[in-house]
């Protein structure tokens, strides 16, 4: 299968944990989540076995930022795309920004 990339503009929100461990994530959803759910459904097809919370490896950048991650499946069928701290810090992005990220799917 080859590689599929998309485009997708939300808010960075922050999700705590209940030990007080913060992550914060970029929604992937309408269009742009359903290529991946049809994506990760055809990669898991393709292999036979599903990788860990049926996630799904993407190169993700925001303005001048790429980095290699994973998109998560929430239970609502959109996906979840965290964005670390040094990503934050070179795009000087805070809680509630509106970000434009681009994903490879691989």
């Amino acid at each position: 299968m080859s590689e599929a990339q998309l485009t997708q503009t939300g808010p960075l929100w922050l999700w705590t944990a209940s030990n007080g461990v913060s992550w914060h994530f970029i929604t992937i959803d309408g269009e742009a989540g359903e290529t991946i759910a049809a994506y990760e459904a055809m990669r898991r097809l393709e292999l036979g076995r599903k990788r860990g919370f049926r996630s799904q490896k993407v190169e993700a950048k925001i303005g001048d930022t790429r980095w290699s991650t994973s998109c998560f499946p929430s239970d609502d069928g959109a996906w979840l795309l965290p964005v670390k701290a040094p990503v934050r810090k070179a795009e000087g992005l805070a809680e509630g920004d509106e970000v434009r990220v681009t994903l490879t799917l691989i």
